[in-house]
C-alpha cells in the first residue's frame, strides 16, 4: 500500500506517521535481512540521521545484501559529514560523493529485492532534521506502483552515475584522500548551534522518570539509575550519538552533554543514550535529580538548547501558572505512556515563562 505523511506528526494517509517509520517499513518489516540493495540518495547527510538504521544496515550487509548511498559534498559547505561516512563504511555500504555545490537536491530512499522494488521520494534530507522535527513530506510506492511506473533502482543509480559529475568514493583504507576532504567534522569545535535548533523540549513526567527523584535512599525504588525517558523525535535535538555502547549485545549510541539543572543551581555533564535496538526511545541522564523531591508524575520539565553541547533544565509543577501555559505544547504522546512532548523556539518559551534562557552561557 502506498503511504503519505507529512512530519513531525502533522498529517499521514496510512499507519506510518513520518519519515522514520516509513524508512523502517521499508528497510525493516517489509524486507528480509540480507535480501538485496538497500539505497540513500540525499543531498545532506550526518550521524543522528542514520543512527537508528546504522544496526539495520551491518545485519544486511553481513548477510549478503549491500547499501549503496549517493550523498552530496562540498569542501566550504556542510553538506555531510566525516561521521555518518565513516559509520556507513564501518557497516560496508558503497558510497559515492557528489562535488559540486547545491547540485544534490534528490532526497529519495528504498530498495531492490526480488520481490520488486520500493521508493520513498521525501523533502527530508539523511540528517537528524530530516528525519524529526523539519516539516517533511515524504511518499512511498510500493512494489506495485514502482513495477506499474517501471521504475528501476539500478538504472537511476546507473544514470546518475553516468552524469558527468564530480564524482567520489571515500574509504577507511586512505582518510586524507580527496574524498574526505568534502565532508565535514560534526565534532569540530567551529561549528556554531544553528538558531533554528535553539529549541526547547517540553515534555510531561511519568512515573518511570520520577520514582528515584522521590525514593528514600536506600530503598529498593531509589536503585537503578535516574533518567528521563524522551521522544525518539529527538534526533536533531542532540549532537552527534557517536559514542557506542561497550557492554550488551543491543546496540546503542551516546553523546555527551552539559546540563545545567536549573532548579538545583549546578551543572554536570550527562549522557544521553539512544537505544537503537530496543525501545528507540532517547534517555536523558538527570542523576543530579535522585532524592531531590523536585518532581512528581505528571509536572512538566522544559529542556532547552543553547549550545552546541549545553542544555538547561527546568521542572515545573502541576496546578501552577508556568505549567498550565507549557502544557498546551506537549501534544504529542510517546509510545502507550502516559506522556507527552513538544518543541517550541527558545524565545516562545521565554515569552511563555518569562525567563531568560541561556543564562547557562553567561554565568
Amino acid at each position: 500500500m502506498n503511504e503519505l505523511t507529512v512530519h513531525p506528526n502533522v498529517y499521514a494517509t496510512g499507519r506510518s506517521k513520518g519519515l522514520v517509520p516509513l524508512l523502517e517499513r521499508v528497510w525493516l518489516r517489509e524486507h528480509e535481512t540480507g535480501d538485496g540493495t538497500l539505497y540513500i540518495v540525499s543531498g545532506f547527510a550526518n550521524y543522528n540521521g542514520g543512527v537508528r538504521f546504522f544496526p539495520v544496515f551491518r545485519r544486511h550487509i553481513e548477510q549478503g545484501g549491500r547499501v549503496v548511498a549517493i550523498f552530496g559534498g562540498s569542501t566550504q559547505q556542510k553538506l555531510t559529514s566525516q561521521q555518518v561516512v565513516r559509520e556507513l563504511l564501518n557497516c560496508g555500504a558503497e558510497i559515492h560523493l557528489v562535488n559540486r555545490k547545491r547540485l544534490m537536491h534528490v532526497k529519495s530512499y528504498g530498495s531492490k529485492t526480488c520481490n520488486g522494488e520500493m521508493l520513498v521520494v521525501t523533502s527530508g534530507n539523511f540528517t537528524g532534521p530530516g528525519m524529526a522535527q523539519n516539516v517533511e513530506m515524504a511518499i512511498l510506492l510500493d512494489q506495485t506502483t514502482t513495477r506499474s511506473l517501471r521504475f528501476s533502482w539500478d538504472a537511476m543509480i546507473e544514470a546518475m552515475l553516468a552524469q558527468r559529475w564530480d564524482f567520489y568514493q571515500p574509504n577507511l583504507a586512505n582518510t586524507t584522500s580527496p574524498a574526505w576532504q568534502l565532508l565535514y567534522d560534526e565534532k569540530s569545535s567551529r561549528i556554531v548551534l544553528d538558531e533554528t535548533n535553539e529549541i526547547t523540549l517540553i515534555l510531561s513526567l511519568g512515573h518511570a522518570d520520577t520514582v528515584r527523584i522521590n525514593a528514600r535512599s536506600g530503598t529498593a525504588q531509589a536503585q537503578g539509575t535516574q533518567y528521563f525517558w524522551l521522544s525518539r523525535d529527538c534526533y536533531d535535538f542532540f549532537p552527534p550519538l557517536i559514542i557506542p555502547n561497550k557492554r550488551g549485545y543491543k546496540k546503542t549510541y551516546s553523546c555527551l552533554i552539559e546540563m545545567d539543572f536549573v532548579d538545583l543551581g549546578h551543572k554536570e555533564e550527562v549522557r544521553v543514550t539512544f537505544e537503537a535496538e530496543n525501545n528507540l526511545d532517547f534517555r536523558l541522564g538527570t542523576g543530579p535529580l535522585r532524592h531531590s523531591k523536585l518532581a512528581q508524575t505528571g509536572d512538566i520539565t522544559a529542556i532547552s538548547r543553547v549550545g552546541e553541547t549545553r542544555y538547561e533544565l527546568r521542572l515545573y509543577r502541576q496546578n501552577t501558572p508556568a505549567h498550565r501555559a507549557l502544557a498546551p505544547y506537549a501534544t504529542n504522546f510517546i509510545g502507550n505512556r502516559d506522556k507527552q512532548y513538544g518543541f517550541i523556539s527558545n524565545q516562545e518559551f521565554q515569552t511563555t515563562i518569562g525567563t531568560r534562557v541561556g543564562r547557562s552561557s553567561h554565568s
